[in-house]
């Protein structure tokens, strides 16, 4: 069976990271959502609270494809862990070709690393295209309104954070 790795920070998921692992469901009956913990960087959300609203999200936008989709972390190669979790397709979102640029730089080191792990980009819908997570952060931080951006958990994670 095809397992397709997904990584990223996932600090929070939004509807942008869903509709790449939509799209990666159709192309691999398997996915494991990686989330990267990086020991030198602070974010809003923690591991287990990334790896909950992962969940809630894919039961949300998925129901019937949960059991599906496994979260894990992961803090070192993206390929190494990717071998680790016998996984043979990388996921990559492209939003725009500055994405595009950067991930073939990626894919071509990821490649030289480990040629058994093939990465698939998959274009960001239009309504997901602008949507980042840092912008979700920055946006709800000063209490704008990201409801169109994030799933409803997130939504509710993201006004927890900003109550005293």
């Amino acid at each position: 069976m095809t397992i397709a790795f997904y990584p990223g920070s996932f600090d929070p998921i939004t509807n942008g990271h869903i509709d790449v692992l939509v799209q990666a469901l159709h192309v691999a009956p398997r996915v494991v959502v990686a989330i990267g913990v990086h020991p030198g960087k602070a974010p809003l959300f923690s591991f287990e609270e990334r790896a909950e609203l992962i969940r809630a999200a894919i039961g949300e936008a998925l129901p019937a494809r949960r059991d599906d989709v496994t979260v894990v972390s992961f803090d070192r190669l993206v390929v190494d862990a990717a071998r680790d979790h016998g996984a043979t397709l990388l996921i990559r979102g492209l939003r725009d070709g500055t994405d595009l640029d950067y991930e073939m730089q990626m894919a071509g080191m990821n490649r030289q690393m480990a040629p058994d792990v093939q990465t698939v980009f998959l274009p960001a819908g239009t309504a997901s295209r602008p949507i980042t997570a840092t912008l979700v952060r920055q946006i709800a931080a000063m209490g704008g309104d990201v409801s169109a951006f994030v799933p409803k958990a997130v939504l509710h994670a993201l006004a927890a954070k900003r109550r005293p």
